[in-house]
């Protein structure tokens, strides 16, 4: 028995126009969530920030059972997906989703069990 997963993605080579378009960010955690069998709490939050190589949108989604978070590198076209949930997911089928939806030539994932 675990208390938590935290599944980190790491996206390569994205899609540059997908990860700079917060429509298109909302849909991707909305339908994460039906993916990976979440339910969302609230709303999801985008906002884009910083300055120079920094800069890019972040989001933020409250689910039921944690969050997900993700962070954008318009510079190098990278994406960074973090779930944590106390509830176990295939964290294999979110990255495979993750990749597929910003259209990523590479992906790279680390998992943390806490317990």
């Amino acid at each position: 028995m675990f208390w938590g997963k935290l599944a980190s993605i790491n996206l390569y080579e994205c899609n540059s126009e997908l990860i700079k378009n917060k429509k298109y960010i909302r849909k991707f955690v909305k339908e994460l969530c039906k993916e990976i069998n979440m339910k969302p709490y609230g709303k999801c939050r985008i906002k884009k920030f910083g300055h120079g190589k920094l800069n890019g949108i972040s989001a933020l989604q409250f689910i039921k059972t944690s969050s997900i978070t993700l962070h954008f590198d318009e510079t190098e076209n990278r994406a960074f997906i973090d779930i944590f949930s106390c509830k176990d997911f295939s964290e294999n089928q979110a990255e495979n989703f993750s990749k597929k939806f910003f259209k990523s030539n590479k992906s790279t994932m680390k998992i943390l069990i806490r317990n």
